[in-house]
């Protein structure tokens, strides 16, 4: 029985689901091929660091109490410090998500008076009640009196170079890039765009901190934020880095003295990283880093899968086919309520865990609105894993990301299609 035989009969898969998945793969070899390449540098660069640092089995060892002395967690913050092309990291399992690594990051940087500028727009949801733009405070940013300001992208996406250097003035001691999507609809921030930004904020000031959000990034090209000179950059454990292997926290590596501030606002002063148990998620933590770089070009195939599909279907995807991707999503706007569902059902039941539950929006804590999420994952949130989520608003947009293998984020491609089919929504 061949592939197609067993999506037909074991499966029931729309044939014309079918049709249209394989003849899209078809077209996309020669872009694959750049993946597999940027994969094998990521490999290479990932064994040397922990070649360079000796990682041993004794490492994987933990202890208790205070986590004092602890070599494999100090060991693995060299190793990610050293991947990632920093000088220090924190890699914690005590961040619940990346949004508490990018929220500990900045409150670890930012005094009272201090100046925060988002270059990149409104950032991600959940970040927005950090800073203070919305919700009642709760110890946000701005009610501890750092001041805020956000300089959209250009209309093809680009740095507003201009405004961005309206907006600076002496208090400015932060300015922040969201390399993702998010819940927008734009590209993602390409590596040669943020070696331009930076240029353009160090020729101002050298004293600016250059603050990159890599969630969904890590690992798709062949340098990262900090090699081409970004200051200190923040993500989750549970999405690009570990390949699905960690089960839960976040990571902040760049400049020493700055990762130093972080950490005693992750833990307290005087503190900072000496302490902290690892829960013996050690050998988790650095064999998904030792994956990551094939899983994260897993993923970014099946979403370029995904947005090839969707476009010759006549929807609007966000990237488009041969655009560059600098992070894992694929946006599409599906238009309506009942097909932001059926794509989300579709997505679940392509899942290996929980394939029998059928998404629904909910209140999700950190949003403004219902959200559909679909994530049959072996780790609860883990968006590295096939996944698909959206807010259930206007204009009913799905973003699709993960797949720890190629072939599961195509069936997930094949699934969420053959769904909408199912339910008449084509």
């Amino acid at each position: 029985m061949d592939k197609k035989e067993i999506l037909l009969n074991r499966y029931n898969i729309d044939p014309r689901a079918i049709d249209a998945v394989y003849s899209a793969e078809n077209q996309l070899n020669s872009q694959f091929a750049e993946y597999d390449a940027i994969a094998e540098i990521n490999q290479l660069k990932v064994l040397g660091a922990m070649q360079e640092h000796r990682l041993s089995d004794m490492h994987f060892n933990w202890n208790t109490g205070y986590g004092y002395d602890d070599s494999g967690r100090e060991i693995t913050e060299k190793i990610f410090a050293t991947a990632f092309g920093g000088e220090a990291s924190l890699v914690r399992t005590g961040f619940v998500n990346g949004t508490h690594a990018l929220a500990t990051c900045l409150a670890g940087i930012l005094r009272p008076k201090d100046h925060l500028i988002y270059c990149t727009g409104k950032p991600y949801d959940t970040l927005e009640e950090v800073i203070g733009t919305r919700g009642a405070g709760m110890g946000s940013l701005m009610e501890f009196g750092i001041t805020y300001d956000q300089v959209e992208l250009t209309e093809n996406a680009q740095f507003d170079f201009e405004k961005i250097k309206e907006k600076i003035k002496a208090e400015t001691k932060v300015v922040g890039i969201q390399r993702a999507t998010g819940y927008g609809f734009r590209p993602s921030i390409s590596m040669k765009q943020i070696a331009e930004f930076v240029k353009f904020i160090k020729a101002i000031s050298k004293d600016i901190i250059v603050f990159v959000d890599n969630c969904y990034g890590e690992f798709l090209d062949t340098k990262e934020p900090l090699e081409v000179g970004c200051d200190v950059m923040a993500g989750s454990l549970i999405k690009n880095p570990c390949g699905g292997l960690a089960l839960s926290g976040g990571y902040v590596c760049g400049r020493k003295d700055i990762v130093d501030m972080v950490s005693y606002r992750l833990t307290c002063p005087g503190i900072g990283d000496e302490c902290g148990l690892t829960y013996g998620q050690t050998r988790n933590i650095l064999q998904g880093l030792f994956i990551a770089p094939k899983v994260a070009v897993n993923a970014i195939k099946g979403a370029a899968l995904c947005g090839l599909v969707y476009e010759k279907m006549g929807f609007d995807v966000c990237p488009k086919t041969g655009e560059l991707r600098s992070d894992i999503i694929q946006a599409i706007t599906l238009g309506s309520r009942e097909r932001l569902i059926s794509f989300c059902k579709g997505v679940q039941n392509a899942a290996p865990v929980d394939s029998f539950v059928s998404p629904e929006p909910w209140p999700m804590p950190g949003y403004d609105c219902n959200v559909v999420m679909a994530a049959g994952a072996f780790v609860q949130g883990s968006s590295i894993e096939l996944s698909a989520d959206g807010p259930a608003r206007e204009p009913f947009n799905v973003y699709f990301q993960g797949g720890l293998t190629y072939e599961h984020s195509k069936f997930g491609v094949l699934k969420s299609l053959d769904q909408l089919y199912k339910d008449g929504l084509l």
